[in-house]
């Protein structure tokens, strides 16, 4: 079978490619035709996030093994599309480049019979242009109005509490004498 991926960039104006790929194919190989599709070099780190129907991000899929244990971590490669994605679970967020933290909104649209003849994966449809920068997100607690950058949080200290610091930088007070650095 063949499943067809709607991946949205996440950004005001829209941006999205529909992109063909065999059941078998793993999330490596998602990634790789996402990479393409969009004009990327490849060269950055990803992971795609499994996520519910209202996109809240759960378990993280890297490229790579980087836990403290090699072998112990699982890894893009090792996840047929089919094992994680099926016509329930239609949803997956993919993150390319930590740095600029490009995200993509990955939707399976249709799971359809293999075309003879065709090469898998397919880029099947492309709509607007990927930005210079990746857009930035804002990550604000839906509670928390402009005027309350603090929310709920409320604190008890004033000026006062901060007296003890005032021009004594010998920290005597706080046991820390016992400590030879020397």
């Amino acid at each position: 079978m063949v499943y067809k991926f709607r991946v949205i960039l996440d950004a005001e104006e829209d941006v999205f490619r529909d992109i063909a790929i065999l059941e078998d194919d793993t999330l490596e190989d998602l990634h790789n035709a996402i990479v393409n599709a969009f004009g990327f070099d490849g060269m950055e780190m990803a992971s795609f996030y499994t996520c519910d129907d209202a996109w809240t991000q759960e378990e993280e899929i890297p490229m790579f093994d980087a836990g403290d244990v090699p072998g112990e971590m699982k890894i893009m490669a090792d996840y047929p599309l089919s094992s994680i994605l099926n016509e329930n679970d239609t949803k997956i967020i993919y993150v390319y480049d930590f740095l600029n933290m490009w995200t993509f909104f990955v939707e399976l649209a249709a799971v359809e019979a293999e075309e003879p003849g065709v090469s898998y994966p397919e880029l099947l449809f492309a709509h607007g242009e990927l930005p210079t920068d990746a857009p930035t997100n804002d990550f604000k607690s839906p509670n928390v109005s402009k005027d309350d950058i603090y929310g709920d949080y409320e604190d008890d200290f004033d000026e006062e509490d901060f007296d003890m610091f005032d021009g004594d930088d010998s920290f005597e007070d706080f046991g820390y004498e016992d400590n030879n650095w020397n």
